[in-house]
């Protein structure tokens, strides 16, 4: 017999698959309409929930549409991920150095990027 843990998808799978839908979407999408657009075996009662968790997160924004919501993203990935980077930094009370320990630990080519984007009439 299968455990039911066992068949879980990992923690933030299913948020990122939702949020793929929307962002491709375009437009808003009902939950009905983003369960349709996964082909998964997933309860739209299940979508419904993921879109309310990313709602309260405040990565998705809703708007009324007949008795429900349509979601859409607030942001596109890369405003997603950088969101997230400043969460993570907010988390930890000495920014100075995790900031120090994220630039030690960047590549040559990612360094150099930063450093264009912070010094931008240096080169």
């Amino acid at each position: 017999m299968t455990d039911a843990k066992d068949e879980r998808r990992p923690a933030g799978e299913l948020e990122a698959s939702v949020m793929a839908v929307l962002w491709a979407a375009g437009a808003p999408r009902t939950p009905g309409q983003v369960q349709r657009s996964l082909g998964a075996e997933l309860a739209r009662t299940t979508v419904t929930t993921i879109l309310t968790r990313l709602h309260d997160k405040g990565v998705v924004e809703r708007s009324r549409q007949g008795r429900g919501y349509a979601y859409y993203p607030v942001q596109d990935a890369h405003g997603l991920t950088a969101r997230r980077m400043h969460s993570e930094l907010d988390r930890d009370t000495d920014r100075e150095t995790v900031l120090a320990r994220f630039v030690a630990q960047l590549s040559p080519q990612d360094e150099r990027v930063l450093r264009d984007l912070l010094e931008p009439g240096e080169r």
